[in-house]
């Protein structure tokens, strides 16, 4: 038990951690999207020509703020859940059936991590360049000289997975702490980062 609940507790430090920083980088990302998107339209119908790195710039940000938003959602329990059945079941096997239903996740997280690492950020789509995202002030680096290269962007969605399957590993070991009835010894969650999410 002493093991478990180390583990739980390590896992909330690094995660506590992790998302926090994601999270004011994940901000950043929507405002930076934010105020691409209003950029284009307003030089698309003001001067009938938007530039053509802003729709690419955008599209960055939001990979980006997906893949550090998420993990902090799931830690929070922001996103959608039917718990009808978990309601209508008795404690414990609502407790197995949450379980079951992490472990569930945590393999369709390692088939994400695999995805995302080899079919996106280390594959021929991945070591390409932007069609039209530069280094500011021309600068250059790595093959691409001054664009980005395409896995800048990918690594989003590995990126994102990892910190899910972190989230997903500390949640399991706090199931199960909590199913060997030791839960009130746990470290609660946070969830101020989310108010107003219910």
């Amino acid at each position: 038990m002493q093991i478990l609940l180390a583990a739980a507790g390590l896992l909330d430090w690094v995660n506590s951690r992790l998302l926090a920083v994601g999270r004011w980088i994940g901000i950043t990302a929507l405002a930076v999207m934010v105020c691409l998107i209003l950029g284009q339209v307003f030089f698309r119908y003001a001067l009938n020509d938007a530039p053509n790195w802003t729709e690419e710039g955008a599209r960055f940000g939001m990979l980006w703020m997906t893949g550090l938003m998420a993990p902090l959602a799931y830690r929070m329990g922001g996103f959608v859940a039917i718990d009808m059945l978990e309601s209508a079941l008795p404690k414990l096997l609502a407790g197995l059936l949450g379980l079951l239903l992490l472990g569930i996740s945590l393999w369709v997280l390692w088939i994400a991590w695999d995805r995302g690492l080899n079919n996106h950020v280390d594959t021929l789509s991945g070591r390409g360049c932007s069609s039209s995202l530069r280094w500011p002030f021309g600068i250059e680096i790595g093959k691409c000289g001054p664009k980005f290269q395409n896995n800048y962007q990918y690594a989003s969605l590995w990126v994102g997975v990892n910190l899910l399957i972190l989230v997903n590993v500390e949640l399991i070991i706090r199931q199960i702490i909590t199913l060997l009835g030791q839960g009130h010894r746990l470290p609660l969650i946070r969830n101020d980062a989310l108010a107003g999410a219910d």
